[in-house]
């Protein structure tokens, strides 16, 4: 295990129960989150409505100087997964999986596997869905069978772009950002991953097995949806505009072409600078996804309380990397 040592992400916390003497082995879930800035509550920024991760940070050990490897979340993963740096791994991408170019290699639930632990992939763990199985996984990965758009007017646009692609070839997506309407949390991908969690939490509770569930949200990650009591949480017109006529030292004007929010509908081309609405508007849904990805942890600690699972269960909170939002006029993870 010498060698996870090594492992620096760029957000993470850790609870652990109250131990005293314990032979028994500890049960883990891990929770993994894709595109989240270390902008909460708990970490000083007031503006942020993330009252369940916030709890854990209360009650657990908060990480405040912690780096990812590589800004792309395939690669960090890969990473982190194996406590190996992506020269090593050789994942530099989103797309590489891990397990290809590391046949050898001891992942983190292949090592709790190894030592008679149940382990589950639920949501988006690795960027590859079946990445590490068997090798990592007792069962095959679940990735979640929810909605990116709730919408008609989203769903309908996603449509549209899935058309232009197939027909030119070009990546198109919907909207970056939707307010869904007062839907159910589980008509989103995020809250189907977490319907499903809780089951399997309720199931453990069950048996005697140690597990390690491994829980992947994919919010905040484009596109910036969620229903629409995580947006009623924010005032847009107050969300302040990051400056962008100062560049980070030695960064070139063009430093980044963030091609991959371009790649939604209703964002220019073109454009090296978004107007003050439009960002504004993504921030405000950028905020709305932390929050509705924070209750979908509160899920997560909620079952954990009512089963008694949380006597003897470790939980690890990690995300892949941070985000730009607009900040020096740069959008999304690459850097």
């Amino acid at each position: 295990m010498s060698r996870f040592k090594k492992l620096l992400p760029s957000l993470s916390l850790f609870l652990f129960p109250d131990l005293g003497f314990c032979a028994q082995k500890l049960n883990v879930l891990f929770i993994a989150v894709d595109d989240l800035r270390p902008e909460l509550r708990c970490y000083g920024n007031k503006e942020i409505h993330s009252p369940n991760i916030d709890a854990l940070a209360e009650r657990g050990t908060l990480f405040e100087r912690t780096y990812c490897q590589v800004a792309v979340c395939g690669a960090s993963r890969a990473s982190l997964m194996t406590g190996l740096r992506p020269q090593t791994t050789r994942c530099w991408d989103f797309k590489t999986p891990m397990r290809k170019m590391n046949p050898d290699a001891l992942s983190l639930p292949q090592h709790f596997k190894a030592q008679g632990y149940e382990t589950t992939s639920l949501g988006k763990i690795y960027h590859a869905t079946d990445d590490d199985f068997p090798q990592g996984w007792s069962k095959k990965p679940s990735r979640g069978i929810g909605k990116h758009y709730a919408s008609p007017a989203g769903i309908e646009a996603k449509k549209i772009a899935s058309r232009i692609q197939r027909t030119t070839g070009v990546r198109t997506n919907g909207p970056a950002s939707e307010n869904g309407g007062y839907v159910s949390d589980n008509i989103y991908t995020d809250g189907a991953v977490a319907k499903a969690a809780v089951t399997r939490l309720k199931n453990y509770a069950t048996t005697e097995k140690p597990f390690f569930l491994a829980v992947g949200f994919t919010k905040p990650h484009l596109p910036f949806n969620a229903p629409a009591k995580y947006w009623d949480l924010y005032d847009r017109a107050k969300i302040k505009v990051p400056a962008r006529d100062k560049m980070i030292n030695g960064l070139p004007y063009d430093g980044s072409s963030w091609g991959e929010l371009k790649n939604y509908s209703d964002i220019p081309k073109k454009t090296k600078v978004l107007n003050d609405a439009k960002t504004r508007e993504l921030i405000h849904g950028y905020r709305a996804a932390v929050s509705y990805m924070d209750a979908q942890v509160g899920r997560l600690v909620k079952a954990l309380d009512e089963t008694g699972l949380s006597k003897n269960t470790i939980i690890v909170l990690w995300g892949d990397h941070g985000y730009y939002l607009g900040d020096y006029g740069e959008w999304c993870k690459h850097t």
